[in-house]
């Protein structure tokens, strides 16, 4: 195992780029921002809660489709709809070169395959935790005023494939997206802290 350290090193060193990717859509929806490792990370909570709302599925294999999903964006970016339609993407490639130095390489870029492939249920559920995220992203930006958001909810949803996806992704563009932590408006904490005086 020694003789892999290395490449095992540059992996880890390599998965940081992806704190340091900006998804690019952001930039045409003109507000927020995020990072191709904040995008992964929500995902992987969103796999986890379509996986346990899904009798039979593999746990395991969905978290970690969703963690590797956009494993190749360290290599290609994050290329939106419009840049997508301009170039060629070589994620392939990409994984190839990534995954072919490491001892556990097979495993990933297998993860990988079956993602990008979508006939298994939990790769299905996988792509649907990937665009449930951006729903969640749109939805944020809807409720600070970003009407352009608003516009772009109709075509993403529509993306969904699962029950389970499309019943949150209902709920999800009805909610307020700080109905989390400000809870009952009514009160008194949002007031005084339940301090006296």
């Amino acid at each position: 195992m020694e003789e892999h350290i290395d490449p095992i090193i540059d992996f880890l060193f390599e998965a940081g780029m992806l704190a340091k990717t900006p998804r690019s859509g952001f930039f045409f929806l003109g507000s927020g921002e995020q990072s191709v490792a904040e995008h992964i990370n929500r995902t992987v909570y969103i796999g986890y809660v379509l996986a346990a709302m899904t009798p039979g599925v593999d746990m395991t294999k969905i978290l970690k489709m969703c963690l590797f999903h956009d494993l190749a964006e360290t290599r290609v970016s994050d290329l939106n709809y419009v840049h997508q339609k301009y170039n060629e993407r070589m994620e392939e490639k990409a994984i190839n070169d990534l995954t072919l130095p490491l001892p556990f390489g097979l495993d990933i870029k297998e993860t990988i395959e079956e993602y990008e492939k979508r006939e298994s249920l939990e790769a299905k559920i996988v792509k649907d935790s990937d665009i449930l995220e951006l729903i969640l992203s749109l939805k944020e930006q809807v409720d600070i005023g970003n009407q352009k958001a608003a516009s772009w909810l109709p075509s993403v949803t529509q993306r969904l494939k699962t029950d389970n996806a499309k019943l949150l992704a209902a709920k999800i563009i009805k909610s307020d997206s700080d109905h989390w932590w400000f809870g009952n408006k009514d009160d008194n904490w949002w007031v005084n802290r339940n301090k006296q005086g």
